[in-house]
């Protein structure tokens, strides 16, 4: 994008950018929950040694355990956060015109500089309802103080709110006039090792180790990191200080007269700066506030206020945040929840009401005096470090394939020590030749790791055909196109391990500080040209299986005794084969019908199951899919009842699952409406009509019939047609705006179990349930808890019901999926419990309106019942002597400390397991693990799925290190720290994840790499991208905290995050994004993508950006006038209408190209992801902006280089 334009609409991209928001939802309303967290640990084992004991409730003698923290004390409890710890909590902000402040003159203030916009109580910014007005507390990247002997300048933005808190805006936030790509300036260097160096000219690469600057922030001096003299404690990294009250008049957004033009110099091109001053504790100078020009530009004088930080624009008209007075939007994007019901949605995105909150975390667009009319402002102590001082970090991209190793270890990426710096002790260092460097600069983003040259080089390197033969191979990362080849472990779309060696002993892995786990999603959806794990049915033998561990019988299994006994692989026990399994030994010592036998060479297969393995000792029924439709007045009134028994009736039960070449589905389907009653149908096949059954007494609920209440689709179609027909007529002019909620989720596990049946309840449901009923829930939304140390206690269940609801449905293996349109606070902390436990899915519409979002909630809703892979299942993991499974992630429950039970299980769920050891591990032998999921398939039959994966083991770090997997690493991290944002503060979960960080990578200095100045920066090949990813995690919206997110759709993220598989994960944290103005018209292949930063938009480009959930299409002010034409048949990019939800499919190559890759992006994710247009400067650029996670967020997190500067100096702290 080109800062040289003015903007005369006065919507220029917002100062600072967050964490990759979610859910494709509109602005949430003030109090939306989210999801309360952990998943819950489940019932006894159905894995035999013998016949199994029955599964009823009550079975095992353990007490229940949740896999996250307990609600007081009940068993297998929803967790419960401890006291949340934000800093002073937020009290809601009035509207104000912002009002400049005047810029202070003392050099070391010893109160919080007010260079910026007057932080104050913050408007409801991006559906955040009260932006903080206290610091974050410590421990993260501290804010900027202002350079030594120079007076931190007045904010440079005319009246746009203080975006970054402490001081002035940072650089790397603006896009620069000619952005890159996110390449490599000169192509990738050789080797890892290189030094980049950064001279005054620029970032160069040398071969020789050279010193860099890197005091300043992009295009200026960057802040410090420390206190400086008595100064307010250094900001916690993303969150709000606990220091003094902003100083500043609240900034506003009402539609007042803009506040006058600053004539001062803007903090965002201060003079040139002073020598540096040493800062106590840390050794960093003492930095004012950077300046906004990307690329390192030279300062600037005085400018009037520049509308998003763009040098000498004249003064702007705009409101603060730099976006033009702006009313209520005519048309929403869809996906924020809560936004008042719009007119139209523009994009893809459920209607979703009045913006106070971030349905999924986005920041909602909606009027600016509340929504999202700018970025949120921050407190004047909230501004992370643009570098942190001495940490020398000229950070290379991605090195070349010949990379050197570190110290004849491994291979690393260093950064060497910067010029003009002080050293740790405080020494000010001279740059090269002993002159000091009299401007700092900051590092060039270009030279940092970039992830798009990670993702790009692993494709090259490891794209194709993947062979599971090799013990501990590391599979090529979850970006990459590739086919498995099942040689013996399974494939890795179904296990992904955090390392492929694993450490002897248990002391190596702690001082490596990588953590041993697994991610697993046993029912993952295969690549075309992959197998599905084929089906091995022994008859009565049944699965055979180790005596003593219950292992069952895997390629790794060694038979002796000329074919008559095998000896266990993970206890080393000896199990006599039974008769009918007999086969001799080639003189390999291998059986002969090695091949023959699935279980012999494959690592994924499924067994059919005895009726050993069955509750009862009685094989099961087909399972059952009931709809519950919430008929009440807002159901209709938005086309919902309508509109699903429309989707019903033509898309989702002719698609119901069925066995690969079955004819027919065997799920069986009921149908229930209510609202404060509850209505079965009786829809058997030789009925005339449907009759309706009404059940009114909710207390104690019944199922009022059997016979003709579970149908097979084939047998009554006519019959559930006509009532499909009639429902929305009967409800037509339905005047109930209570509903109940409890009482439906008892009616639907009461019909299941009177059928004998296991299978889903799929509930479509609007508003908090009230009514006079069990299960009835009171409004206790309090957005301005979030983020202080009570957050908890909206976080959590408000009561046990429906944790003691979700547990007797997992018993009886009934699944609970819920499909959410609410118009307001709906409680979601309590009511997901259901779903968390029973391993149900989770989906948010708010404020929905059928011909906007209908086509997101059909195609979720399609994707869902089709997706649908396992029914009443228990999982069980078994590793090898010497390491244990100690800790399960993710949504289910388990009443003992073994086994996982998930009522249902679809393709996209996903289970983290921590693993420890508990004795030493023999170096030679390797280690294994074996999954086992006991289930009821979409048939009816009982299977058992195996995956087996084999580990090296290792006595040297360097090993460990080399053969680390960076996803599934932070994919666990991030599950780890929803949990832990239920039982810790915001602000310590942050510090945990980046402790954990810096550990991993001190260890790997002090113990990998050879010997180097302290100033370099060392990062692991294969982790040189965990920075990046764990400031991700932190900026993410489940986990930031504070009020600029509603309580509703935090808990419905901290859902979604719980239960992602590593793919998932990995879209959702560091969003795609594509560049579509320069696609190929007839290439196959996807566009390549480019780094998510405002630096690498231009302003004549088309770009898409998805995370998995939401999508958006950016479009700059100077795109060619013919793309414009061929993709939406207008002339100008102000003509696209952006309340459409679809793109045109217009007869040209260009049209078809662009709808087929946002087609094949769709196909790739498991929720619909409806299409928002969002023009340059439009009101709505600020959400799209948030999810650019390399620049600063809105909620004042760091950015890419200031969050590796910070961590950089943690680990020089810890080596020191």
């Amino acid at each position: 994008m080109n800062p040289q334009f003015p903007g005369n609409q006065g919507q220029m991209p917002p100062t600072g950018y967050g964490a990759p928001p979610v859910g494709g939802q509109r602005p949430p309303m003030a109090g939306q929950p989210m999801y309360n967290g952990t998943g819950q640990q489940g019932q006894s084992s159905g894995f035999p040694g013998g016949p199994p004991k029955p599964m009823g409730p009550g079975q095992s003698q353990y007490r229940p355990m949740s896999n996250g923290p307990q609600p007081g004390g009940f068993p297998g409890g929803g967790p419960q956060g401890d006291n949340i710890q934000y800093g002073a909590p937020r009290a809601p902000a009035p509207a104000m015109v912002a009002k400049p402040v005047p810029p202070q003159n003392t050099p070391n203030s010893t109160g919080p500089p007010n260079s910026m916009m007057g932080p104050g109580p913050a408007p409801n910014i991006m559906g955040h309802g009260q932006p903080p007005n206290s610091m974050m507390g410590q421990g993260a990247p501290p804010h900027m103080m202002g350079p030594g002997g120079r007076p931190p300048a007045p904010h440079a933005m005319m009246g746009s709110p203080n975006m970054m808190g402490q001081g002035a805006q940072q650089g790397g936030q603006f896009r620069p006039p000619t952005p890159g790509q996110g390449q490599f300036p000169g192509g990738l260097p050789p080797s890892s090792t290189q030094q980049m160096t950064n001279q005054m000219g620029g970032m160069t690469v040398s071969d020789q180790p050279r010193t860099m600057d890197m005091s300043g922030s992009r295009g200026g001096p960057p802040s410090t990191v420390g206190n400086v003299q008595g100064n307010a404690p250094p900001t916690n990294y993303g969150q709000y200080a606990q220091g003094g009250p902003p100083s500043g008049p609240p900034i506003g957004y009402g539609g007042g007269a803009p506040p006058k033009p600053q004539t001062s110099t803007p903090a965002s091109f201060p003079h040139a700066p002073g020598p540096a001053t040493s800062v106590p504790g840390g050794g960093f100078p003492n930095q004012g506030p950077p300046t906004s020009m990307p690329g390192g530009f030279p300062n600037q004088g005085p400018s009037t206020s520049m509308p998003g930080g763009f040098p000498n624009q004249g003064p702007s008209t705009s409101t603060p945040g730099g976006f033009p007075n702006q009313g209520p939007p005519s048309s929403m994007p869809g996906g924020f929840p809560n936004q008042g019901p719009p007119t139209s949605m523009s994009g893809g995105f459920p209607n979703q009401g009045p913006p106070t909150s971030m349905p999924g975390g986005f920041p909602p667009p909606g009027p600016p005096s509340s929504q999202y009319g700018g970025m949120p402002p921050m407190s004047s102590q909230q501004m992370p470090p643009s570098s942190p001082g001495p940490h020398s970090l000229a950070q290379p991209g991605p090195p070349g394939r010949g990379q050197q190793y570190m110290g004849g270890t491994m291979p690393g990426t260093t950064f060497p020590p910067q010029t003009g710096y002080q050293s740790a002790g405080g020494q000010h260092m001279p740059a090269a030749g002993g002159i000091q460097q009299p401007a700092p600069r900051k590092l060039d983003p270009d030279q940092m790791p970039s992830p798009i040259q990670v993702i790009e080089d692993d494709e090259a390197n490891k794209g194709g055909v993947f062979s599971t033969l090799e013990r501990g191979a590391a599979p090529p990362l979850v970006t990459t196109p590739f086919t498995v080849q099942d040689q013996g472990n399974c494939n890795p779309r179904f296990m992904r391990s955090t390392t492929y060696t694993i450490p002897c002993t248990a002391d190596l892995l702690k001082t490596s500080h990588i953590p041993l786990a697994l991610t697993i999603s046993p029912f993952a959806k295969l690549n075309d040209g992959e197998s599905a794990p084929p089906i091995v049915n022994l008859g009565e033998v049944g699965p055979v299986r180790c005596k003593r561990c219950k292992a069952y019988m895997n390629p790794f299994m060694m038979f002796i005794d000329g074919g008559r006994r095998f000896q266990c692989v993970f206890c080393g026990a000896q199990t006599d084969v039974p008769a009918e399994y007999f086969q001799h030994l080639d003189h390999t010592g291998r059986r002969v019908d090695a091949y023959d036998r699935p279980e012999l060479c494959l690592g994924s297969y499924e067994f059919v199951a005895t009726k050993d393995y069955c509750k009862n000792s009685t094989l099961p029924n087909a399972p059952a899919f009931i709809f519950m439709i919430d008929v009440s007045y807002n159901s209709v009134k938005s086309g919902l009842v309508h509109l699903l028994c429309k989707t019903l009736k033509e898309e989702i039960l002719v698609n119901l699952p069925k066995e690969v070449g079955a004819e027919e589905s065997e799920i069986r389907v009921g149908f229930v409406t209510y609202a404060k009653e509850i209505h079965f149908y009786n829809v058997k096949g030789n009925l005339a009509q449907p009759q309706m059954l009404v059940v009114s007494d909710l207390d104690d609920v019944f199922v009022p019939l059997l016979d003709g209440f579970l149908v097979k689709l084939s047998e009554s179609e006519a019959v559930i047609d006509s009532l499909l027909a009639q429902i929305p007529v009967m409800f037509a002019e339905s005047r109930e705006t209570e509903t109940v909620l409890g009482p439906v989720i008892q009616a639907g596990l009461d019909a299941l179990k009177s059928a004998d049946r296991s299978g889903k309840l799929y509930i479509f449901h609007s508003s908090l349930p009230i009514a006079e009923a069990p299960g009835k829930l009171k409004n206790r939304d309090d957005r301005k808890l979030l983020g202080t140390d009570k957050e908890k206690t909206i976080l959590t269940p408000q009561n046990n019901f429906y944790t003691k609801v979700g547990q007797e449905c997992v018993v009886a293996g009934c699944s609970v999926d819920m499909f959410l349109f609410p118009n307001a606070y709906i409680d979601v902390a309590s009511i997901s419990d259901v779903c968390r436990l029973t391993g149900g899915s989770m989906y948010k519409y708010s404020y929905f309106q059928a011909d906007l979002d209908g086509s997101r909630f059909m195609e979720d809703l399609k994707m869902n019942v089709e997706s649908q892979a396992a029914f009443d299942a228990i999982l069980r993991v078994r590793t090898s002597t010497g390491i244990r499974p100690v800790d399960f992630y993710g949504n289910f429950y388990m009443a003992n400390t073994t086994d996982v039970e998930l009522a249902a299980m679809s393709q996209g769920q996903a289970i983290g397991v921590e693993v420890k050891h508990d004795d030493k591990l023999n170096e030679g032998d390797g280690a294994f693990v074996q999954i086992a999921v006991l289930f009821t398939s979409v048939s009816g039959q009982r299977r058992l799925r195996i995956h087996n994966l084999s580990f090296n083991c290792c006595m040297q770090m360097a090993d460990l290190f080399r053969s680390c997997e960076l996803d599934t690493l932070v994919n666990f991290m991030s599950k780890q720290a929803v949990r832990e944002t239920l039982n810790s503060n915001p602000r310590q979960v942050r510090e945990n994840v980046m402790n954990q960080v810096a550990q991993i990578l001190a260890c790997y200095r002090k113990s990998c790499a050879s010997p180097s100045s302290a100033g370099q920066l060392i990062l692991p090949e294969c982790m040189k991208l965990l920075p990046l990813y764990s400031n991700c995690i932190i900026k993410s919206d489940g986990l930031q905290g504070g009020s600029e997110i509603s309580t509703d759709d935090r808990s419905y993220l901290m859902h979604l995050i719980s239960a992602m598989d590593v793919k998932s994960s990995h879209v959702f944290f560091y969003p795609r994004l594509m560049p579509l103005h320069n696609l190929e018209k007839s290439a196959a292949k996807m566009p390549r993508s480019i780094r998510c930063s405002a630096e690498r938009l231009q302003d004549n480009g088309v770009y898409l950006l998805e995370n998995g959930i939401s999508m958006f299409m950016w479009i700059g002010h100077n795109v060619d006038p013919h793309w414009i034409q061929d993709i939406f048949s207008v002339q100008s990019a102000a003509q696209v209408d952006i309340d459409k939800c679809k793109l045109l499919a217009l007869d040209n190559p260009l049209s078809q190209r662009v709808n087929e890759v946002i087609q094949q992006v769709r196909e790739e994710r498991h929720r619909y992801m409806k299409l928002t247009i969002v023009r340059q400067r439009d009101k709505l650029e600020p959400w799209f902006n948030h999810f650019l996670v390399e620049d600063k967020g809105l909620n004042n997190s760091a950015s890419y280089v200031d969050y590796l500067c910070h961590i950089h100096k943690e680990i020089r702290g810890l080596l020191s």
